[in-house]
């Protein structure tokens, strides 16, 4: 064991990282080692130990108690841990498998005091607080010492506060630096392995950056890091990952993660935000303007300034939320309200009042007649009242929580690392649709082991090849609930979700609660009637067009006006689109960097949706889904809310942070997204001709109709040499339907390449275009390198894209609006008609079909 871990060490050292935390197997053969170690390896031996095997509820942190255990009990011995020691260990573990041990100890004269200490700084306690409790009411007087310290919150004010002053030097990228430059989607394989994905970071942004971070750290500089906008893009844990791995500290006890970092951004996404949160860093807002690379700034965390050297004031700044100070203390912002509910809950059955050490957040207050909207609505129902204000820390219960396969394992993680053995959120569902098409060995390894780890924790997890996951949790949906998801497009049409990263998932997950400031709205009311060939795609694209004219949305990045950033997009207007066409726009709330987005539908759209709902459901109980009582209950959730179906509304005073009409009318030619920025659209004719190689129809942002309509359009013609068209309908039943409706025929006879239902080229860790190309996608992003490298990126609507593909270039207007009215007007109605699971006749055919 020792020379396997020797040589993998140096391998990893080699590439300037540390080695793996240790397996359950590794584990084990280490607790026997200890038993009688060999010479001259103690010190080796015991760091293991102490430091290299994760905590929680990770399989090897399992074995690690039980060998502890069984020192303090007597089962075992070891020259090297002595029972004190051994209950001090048990005390660096967090939580899970450390506690029922710990709690014994508190029985046992000589380790009660110390056993006592160790449970006094933790926070995972969950249930085992009844065991200490009735201890301490039995006359235990120990483990009535550890009631009184978390009703103290000795586990967090014997932490250190926040420094009033930190000196660091700026490591600043100028622009936008998304997700994607810290996180390629490349190197998702490696997410969970956080010091080898680090390796990867801005390797195309700023691929001398690490190395550069890494000189000034060695020169003893704390480093922060500092951009115009930052964090853009998916909703990924992994990217905060790798900006701590360089810039943080080590967490003792926890290998190969840190936290304690500064990031500084003019702007900030509103979920890499809160992933900052959570994972321990301190996230700063303020003018960056002044702010240089290279430069040694001290930030005074008390007056909100910082300062030059010479003392020159650089830029001001509020920490916002106020409670920011306090999950730094803490360590995070998930320790943080664990902890807190804790403490609160020691004081409640002691009789005390109140904990006041913590700071308040500063909630507003409703005035007499308060409107709410319908996000403030939903959040509120969540919460127990009638609405919840901007500004306003609470905690809405989750409904619903998704969870997509290149986050999945990093969510486990977290999951191992909150000891959770089973979800409190009543939906949790895992999807594997961003590696089922082309899965490295990695992938397949979680392919066949994350399942399991869902369903155990009475979890959904779909299979290899079901298909996109929203395209699925939106149909595990109940209405006017809240939720959220590890993918930045997790954007409930019905309902509301707050995206989040990995950390925050498994938060959600394991409490059925999220940790929520809730943002302003923005309304996008729109009206009148869509002009013929005008689609859903062009009225998405319409919200940044008609929100830059009225200079609510810029595009350059330096001094970015976004309106939308880390506010609720909520729509009305549109009551009669089905429940698919409703995610269409829901969906593109993402690249707005939108907190969360919402839409009013009617009644008749919703009810609808849930009874195919229900239907697919049951069919996939059927098929053996696991964990099917959680499948179960959802159906019977959705059945009761049938018998009285009655959705939210927003009040007609409610307040918005700004209004956005858009007149259907007006918009008389297709409105697309160019390269290489969702916010950067412009008119059809303003792009025209423009030579386009690879046409992508596919992603969360397509249903069943945008690839009938390609095929109505393709029908008669034949394969165009000049350019590459990839097919990817979103979930396996769209797929078959397709194919047994013969439009795969269509399909085949223009050239197109048919993916895997999936992600495909969306995310760009699967297919990738050639270097270089032009490229026309339905996809969601269009970021620099995240399809192919150095690809110039079009996005727009699926009938838009084929007859692109049949030009090889962007249409004129009157090009394209001369073939939709020729192919798709004719049969609109049945171009457009949707899966209805509880109508289709062949249901199971279509369910069950596997040729695909």
């Amino acid at each position: 064991m020792i020379e396997a871990y020797l040589q993998h060490e140096a391998e990893r050292n080699a590439q300037g990282i540390p080695a793996l935390p240790l397996n359950a197997g590794q584990a084990k053969s280490l607790c026997e080692l200890l038993v009688n170690p060999p010479a001259g390896k103690e010190a080796f031996l015991l760091n293991l130990l102490k430091e290299r095997i994760s905590p929680g509820v990770d399989p090897a942190a399992e074995v690690k108690a039980d060998f502890l255990n069984k020192i303090i009990t007597g089962a075992v011995s070891s020259p090297l841990v002595s029972k004190v020691e051994a209950v001090r260990i048990l005390g660096t573990m967090m939580g899970g498998y450390n506690i029922k041990p710990l709690v014994a100890a508190l029985q046992i004269a000589d380790l009660a005091d110390e056993a006592a200490c160790a449970l006094s700084g933790m926070v995972l306690i969950y249930d085992a607080f009844d065991d200490v409790f009735a201890l301490a009411q039995a006359g235990n007087a120990a483990a009535k010492k550890v009631v009184d310290s978390w009703a103290a919150a000795e586990w967090f004010t014997a932490k250190p506060e926040l420094a009033e002053t930190i000196t660091v030097k700026v490591f600043k990228v100028d622009g936008e630096i998304n997700t994607d430059d810290f996180s390629p989607a490349g190197d998702a394989w490696s997410r969970p392995d956080i010091p080898l994905h680090a390796l990867a970071m801005g390797k195309t942004r700023f691929p001398a950056g690490n190395a550069e971070i890494a000189q000034w750290r060695a020169a003893g500089h704390q480093v922060a890091f500092v951009g115009d906008v930052v964090g853009t893009g998916s909703s990924r844990k992994s990217a905060c990952n790798s900006v701590l791995w360089h810039i943080g500290e080590d967490i003792p006890a926890v290998p190969n993660k840190r936290r304690a970092g500064v990031i500084i951004g003019g702007v900030i996404a509103p979920i890499f935000f809160n992933t900052a949160q959570d994972s321990g860093a301190l996230p700063l807002r303020m003018d960056v303007s002044n702010l240089n690379h290279g430069d040694v700034i001290t930030i005074n965390t008390k007056a909100g300034k910082v300062t030059a050297a010479d003392g020159k004031e650089l830029a001001s700044f509020e920490i916002a939320p106020n409670t920011v100070r306090d999950e730094f203390r803490a360590g995070g912002r998930t320790p943080l309200i664990i902890g807190r509910k804790l403490t609160e809950r020691a004081c409640k059955a002691l009789g005390l009042p109140a904990p006041t050490m913590f700071i308040q957040a500063n909630n507003p207050q409703a005035k007499p007649g308060q409107g709410y909207s319908l996000a403030q609505k939903m959040v509120g129902k969540a919460c127990g009242t009638a609405g919840i204000l901007p500004g306003t820390a609470c905690e809405p219960l989750m409904t619903t929580v998704g969870s997509q396969d290149t986050t999945g394992p990093m969510t486990a993680d977290e999951i191992t690392e909150l000891a959770c053995l089973k979800f409190q959120a009543p939906m949790v569902m895992q999807s594997f649709c961003h590696t089922a098409a082309y899965p490295k060995p990695a992938d397949v390894k979680m392919h066949k082991t994350l399942p399991q780890f869902i369903a155990d924790r009475e979890g959904v997890a779909l299979r290899p090849g079901d298909g996109v996951i929203h395209s699925w949790l939106n149909r595990l949906l109940l209405p006017d609930t809240v939720g959220t998801g590890g993918d930045s497009h997790t954007r409930f049409p019905i309902g509301i979700s707050f995206p989040a990263g990995s950390g925050l998932i498994a938060f959600a997950a394991a409490l059925g609660f999220m940790p929520l400031d809730m943002p302003e709205s923005v309304l996008v009311r729109f009206k009148g009637e869509f002009n013929e060939g005008i689609t859903l795609r062009d009225a998405v694209n319409a919200i940044p067009y008609y929100a830059i004219k009225q200079g609510l949305l810029t595009v350059p990045k330096k001094n970015k006006v976004n309106i939308f950033n880390g506010r609720i997009l909520e729509m009305e207007g549109l009551p009669n689109l089905s429940v698919e066409q409703a995610f269409e726009l829901t969906d593109a709330a993402a690249e707005r960097s939108a907190a969360a987005g919402c839409i009013q539908l009617s009644e008749e759209s919703v009810c609808a949706y849930l009874r195919s709902n229900i239907a697919l459901m049951e069919s996939m109980i059927r098929d053996g889904y696991q964990y099917a009582p959680t499948l179960q209950k959802r159906i019977d959730a959705v059945k009761e809310w049938l018998k009285n179906p009655q959705l939210l509304k927003a009040d007609s005073n409610a307040e918005y942070a700004a209004v956005i009409e858009i007149d259907l009318a007006e918009i008389t030619e297709p409105i697309l997204a160019c390269p290489n920025d969702p916010d950067d659209v412009k008119l059809l004719s303003e792009v025209q001709g423009t030579p386009i190689q690879d046409i992508f129809l596919g992603s969360c942002m397509t249903n069943i109709g945008h690839f009938r309509a390609a095929a109505k359009i393709w029908a008669g013609n034949k394969f165009n040499p000049n350019d590459r068209i990839w097919i990817c309908p979103p979930t396996r039943m769209d797929q078959a339907k397709l194919k047994d409706e013969a439009y795969f025929a269509i399909f085949n006879q223009v050239g197109a390449r048919i993916e895997t239902p999936g992600c495909s080229l969306c995310m760009g860790n699967q297919a990738r275009v050639p270097d270089g190309v032009n490229m026309f996608s339905t996809s969601t992003r269009n970021f620099d390198d995240r399809i192919g490298n150095g690809a110039k990126v079009f996005l727009g609507s699926a009938e838009l894209g084929a007859v692109t593909a049949l030009k090889g270039a962007l249409p004129t207007p009157a090009e394209y609006l001369a073939v939709y009215k020729e192919k798709i007007t004719p049969c609109k109605d049945e171009v457009y008609s949707y899966l209805q699971f509880d109508e289709l006749g062949e249901f199971d055919a279509v369910y069950k079909r596997c040729d695909i």
